[in-house]
């Protein structure tokens, strides 16, 4: 098999063969697609201004140039320098490969008296592309904003006529053809015959719900192959295009063998003997109760045992946090500057995308390789967009999480006035193995905290409520203190 060739044929059935592809090499494109672009055919991103369709094209020609598969990029509107100037913004270096003949960015500007005159073809076009292919071998090209060269011609017939002539010439040399082509901010195709005319078609949308940006990217169409239908979420990041195909992932396993502390010997024995490491534990309850203590304690005490944990906080700053846990007798500093076993990510929820956040995170977790991630708190992930938006970031970051072993916590603000196991986390308790509910209530004039374990996977945990107290010494459980708080009437919370 040709080293670009992937047939996709995991069943082995040559009835249902796919056509041969070539890897794009872009996160989670080839997930969504299957294996790849069709090799040797044509594939178009269609997409509003903004959307990433040149950015995605040119690093499709610059991860693989990095294979040693030559490509050529022209360019109808960007000159060649600004082209590499953002290509350097996103985490690329066209120069050097350039400098090795593997790849060529070209401005193809339009000659102005052809153009005034009606007289321009594509004739030219193709004796460049055609030198340019003798010379370094390219059999990939991107061909950018081609709506824009066919805007030159004098109607609709010649439009026809001149992409076609280029397509045909372009497959006769045994080329995979990217073009992109804008769409209108309706989202209304001003080309629509080139989609049929190509064997695949991607969408790139992006739309602002709630003043918060989204991206997704759709494949309306691929011949001979199959692909994922869904829409897929994607971000523009300092290392390139990432897309987040939920529908290609998988739901690893916690271990549920080796147990992992607390921080607090008592906290141990209710919920079983410690969480389970690579589990994903859920601790919800209204404002003040506690949470945010729970998290720092066992943070605390991972990093005392040599354990990286990677705090993501969407509420307060950094230094917010750590002057708030000496209260309680936490000192994280030393943890953050001295070991550096402690990393903290704050930013506010509607400062970005959910695909933003969360590619800044997983980013995060590869250059940190921390053994344990805190995200305080979840309910504050609904001001990245939508609802479902929240519920997809955090589907995602849990499968990222429990596909690499790591302990995920997250904190969830209620109002108190809700039932303890009506507690949905924003949809994800079913997904969680470990919830921790804590609760205000009142004795006599006097007003308590208790939490009561709701569930505990794989674990023989306490069915009671137990007082606790967060004072200048930490936390502090009172053994069988709930059982008889748990007889208490509703009526008797704040």
């Amino acid at each position: 098999m040709h080293p670009e060739e992937h047939h996709g044929d995991p069943a082995g059935s040559s009835a249902r063969r796919s056509i041969p592809k070539i890897p794009t090499n872009i996160r989670g494109l080839d997930d969504i697609l299957k294996g790849g672009f069709p090799k040797g055919r044509t594939t178009i991103l269609s997409g509003t201004a903004g959307s990433g369709k040149t950015v995605l094209a040119l690093e499709f020609l610059y991860r693989g140039a990095l294979e040693g598969h030559a490509g050529l990029f022209i360019s109808f509107e960007e000159r060649a320098g600004d082209v590499r100037a953002n290509a350097c913004a996103m985490g690329m270096d066209p120069t050097a490969l350039e400098d090795q003949s593997k790849l060529r960015i070209i401005h193809a500007e339009m000659p102005v008296d052809a153009v005034m005159t009606g007289d321009f073809d594509t004739r030219g076009l193709l004796a460049l592309i055609e030198g340019q292919a003798r010379l370094t071998g390219a059999k990939r090209i991107v061909l950018d904003a081609v709506d824009s060269l066919m805007s030159i011609f004098d109607n609709p017939r010649r439009e026809r006529e001149e992409i076609s002539l280029l397509l045909n010439r372009l497959r006769d040399l045994s080329m995979t053809i990217i073009f992109t082509v804008k769409v209108e901010p309706t989202g209304r195709n001003v080309y629509p015959f080139l989609d049929f005319m190509a064997d695949c078609v991607l969408l790139l949308d992006q739309r602002v719900a709630e003043q918060v940006r989204t991206r997704r990217l759709k494949v309306l169409k691929y011949r001979g192959s199959d692909f994922l239908s869904n829409e897929h979420p994607y971000a523009l990041s300092p290392d390139g295009v990432m897309l987040l195909p939920v529908s290609a992932m998988t739901m690893a396993d916690a271990s549920f063998v080796e147990r992992v502390p607390s921080g607090s010997e008592e906290l141990d024995r209710i919920v079983g003997g410690g969480y389970f490491r690579g589990s994903c534990i859920l601790l919800c309850g209204p404002s003040g109760i506690g949470k945010t203590s729970l998290v720092c304690t066992f943070a605390h005490a991972a990093c005392a045992r040599g354990e990286k944990v990677l705090y993501v906080d969407f509420e307060v700053s950094p230094r917010t946090l750590v002057l708030a846990m000496r209260s309680i007798g936490l000192d994280l500093q030393p943890s953050l500057q001295t070991d550096s076993r402690l990393r903290m990510l704050s930013a506010m929820p509607e400062s970005d995308g959910f695909e933003e956040h969360l590619v800044r995170i997983l980013a995060e977790i590869t250059r940190f390789s921390p053994r344990h991630l805190i995200v305080d708190a979840i309910s504050a992930c609904r001001r990245m967009g939508s609802e479902k938006d929240a519920f997809d970031f955090l589907l995602r970051l849990m499968t990222a999480c429990r596909a690499r072993g790591i302990t995920s916590f997250f904190t969830s603000q209620i109002r108190n006035q809700e039932h303890l196991i009506q507690q949905s986390g924003l949809g994800i308790s079913s997904l969680v193995d470990t919830i921790i509910a804590l609760e205000y209530f009142l004795d006599g004039q006097k007003l308590n905290r208790r939490l009561m374990v709701i569930k505990s996977r794989g674990s023989d945990h306490s069915k009671e409520f137990h007082q606790f107290e967060l004072s200048d010494t930490g936390l502090r459980l009172h053994r069988n203190a709930g059982q008889e708080n748990a007889a208490r009437t509703r009526e008797g919370r704040v």
